[in-house]
């Protein structure tokens, strides 16, 4: 633990900060994967899904620093190396040469899906320790990454035409 003070228990700053971190590799791992799909999306929706997965990307993209600073203001240290975020990362890789835009966007939702229940995790971890301020940050998170899910799931019904 960093001489950082707050008036948490140590206990606390281990559990919320680990739990951060672990956050934090799966936000950058979804970060990767999405602007993977980015790039190689093609298709008759191409225009469509390249905006959309960049958009969503960056919104991903942005949320990492705040939880980097989140686990730096309580005093511990965050992610160092692409090694470190490979072993603490929940979302898989996808590293096929080629993937249907379909097959992208349902296997993003997923992760989405996936990330807001861990999202939940932490945040129930924080009312545990009473630390409010990271459990006020994660409620943003969760919100976004249920609206990323919800615009993957609308982008991939069939229409009613």
């Amino acid at each position: 633990m960093l001489n950082t003070r707050t008036n948490l228990k140590y206990s606390a700053v281990q559990n919320v900060s680990s739990s951060l971190n672990s956050l934090l590799a799966d936000m950058i791992a979804l970060y990767i994967k999405t602007k993977n799909f980015h790039w190689h999306v093609s298709g008759p929706h191409f225009r469509d899904y390249h905006l959309l997965l960049d958009d969503q990307a960056g919104q991903i993209l942005a949320s990492t620093d705040v939880i980097a600073e989140r686990v730096r203001k309580l005093g511990e240290t965050t992610l160092r190396s692409v090694g470190h975020v490979a072993r603490l990362q929940r979302i898989f890789d996808n590293d096929a040469d080629y993937v249907a835009p379909a097959d992208m966007l349902a296997e993003l939702r997923e992760d989405n899906f996936q990330l807001a229940e861990r999202l939940r995790e932490t945040h129930a971890l924080c009312d545990e320790h009473k630390d409010v301020a990271t459990a006020s940050l994660l409620e943003g998170w969760i919100d976004e990454a249920e609206g990323r899910a919800w615009f993957l799931l609308e982008a991939t019904r069939p229409s009613r035409d």
